[in-house]
């Protein structure tokens, strides 16, 4: 199963998507045959070989051959169904159309209905709406990831006047995605490119494992501080194993309904210090009705012998259950963080070098809490935010 990783680095766009597309080997004259089904016509689609920051790449631009009237939704929709496209490209390309559409009409006050395209985007939009789906399609690929999109920075002239980066309707097709800008000025992700990739990708993020079979560049039109192009990675999907390390490790069980439950924290404690990994008490009914607890340990040592001793010795229990489990866990790893008023250690659960769990020491926490006559959730939020950078 083919799975496709844009890298937008430096941004998407509908010609930077095509552009991959055809670096990746998609053949342009039979994508020009497709697309010569739909009744549209007065264009031509010209791609060129470039190097951006040293990147080689292919860049791809629709020039106008002759004017085109304004479209409204139906008409693209008409275009599209008319043409001779698999169904598989008509409704993809129908799917982005209809996203772009509602989005247009939100931003704007108004219904689909009356959304219209202006006259080069109509043209623009549909040969690289089409092509995004014509890629898709003839390139064998099931399943698409993405990058973080980086979206730019600084303002954009739209209807509306002056507008921050990115434009209303591109941020309204950004809901879902993880984006991002830093210090590169302009538009880098267009609407049509925004339109595309939430309706392709399934997770934004970092690349998956993947056996990786080919890379390609489709090139944006401006020149950047960095390289100005998406970077497309085909490959097949390698299946990730549990984010865990595994081991082997014994639950020692008993049911009491006799004790003092004044001695259990005094057992837990002993159990603890004897080295067993998580010990809990879970309120049960017994026999005729009376209320217990039932007493869980595990245990993860290569002698079990302590713990069963400190059961036997320090509870009331005649007797002891013992089964064998998988235990999965995260590797562990601590770092320390400065707060308003003093260091706390951060626990972090860990697979791969991937942080899954953040968790500021209670310990540490409450002694801060005390010491200065502070909420202790806090300190513990101050110590979170310290560690994720939340505070910046």
């Amino acid at each position: 199963m083919t799975t496709a990783y844009f890298n937008c680095s430096s941004g998407i766009s509908g010609n930077m998507i095509l552009g991959s597309f055809v670096a990746a080997g998609l053949d342009l004259d039979e994508f020009k045959t497709v697309l010569a089904t739909l009744p549209i016509s007065g264009y031509e689609i010209m791609v060129q070989d470039v190097v951006k920051k040293g990147i080689s790449a292919k860049h791809l631009d629709v020039k106008l051959t002759e004017q085109q009237p304004h479209r409204h939704l139906w008409h693209v929709e008409k275009i599209i169904k008319d043409g001779q496209l698999p169904i598989g490209v008509r409704d993809l390309a129908l799917k982005i159309f209809n996203k772009l559409a509602e989005t247009e009409a939100k931003v704007h006050g108004t219904s689909i209905e009356k959304v219209h395209f202006h006259e080069v985007g109509a043209v623009d939009a549909v040969v690289d709406i089409v092509g995004a789906a014509w890629g898709i399609y003839k390139m064998g690929i099931k399943k698409v990831y993405s990058s973080p999109l980086n979206v730019g920075q600084g303002t954009v002239k739209c209807a509306h006047g002056l507008m921050p980066i990115p434009a209303p309707a591109t941020a309204e097709l950004l809901k879902g995605a993880v984006t991002y800008s830093n210090e590169v000025k302009g538009e880098l992700v267009t609407p049509t490119g925004a339109a595309i990739i939430i309706c392709l990708t399934s997770h934004f993020g970092s690349q998956p494992l993947m056996k990786i079979q080919q890379t390609a560049y489709g090139a944006g039109t401006w020149d950047l501080p960095i390289p100005n192009v998406l970077r497309l990675t085909l490959g097949e999907e390698v299946q990730k194993d549990i984010p865990s390390e595994n081991e082997k490790a014994m639950v020692i069980e008993t049911n009491i309904d006799d004790m003092n439950p004044e001695f259990y924290e005094y057992l837990m404690e002993k159990l603890f210090d004897a080295g067993a990994v998580d010990v809990y008490f879970t309120p049960v009914h017994m026999k005729k009705n009376r209320l217990g607890a039932l007493i869980s340990v595990t245990s993860n040592l290569k002698d079990h012998s302590p713990i069963i001793d400190i059961i036997l010795k320090e509870s009331t229990t005649l007797g002891l259950r013992m089964y064998p489990v998988d235990r999965v866990k995260l590797a562990k790893e601590y770092q320390e963080v400065m707060t308003p008023w003093g260091k706390v250690r951060i626990k972090l659960g860990k697979f791969d070098n991937k942080i899954y769990n953040i968790k500021p020491e209670y310990q540490d926490c409450k002694a801060l809490a005390l010491q200065h006559g502070i909420p202790l959730k806090e300190v513990w939020q101050k110590a979170y935010n310290a560690f994720t950078g939340e505070d910046n």
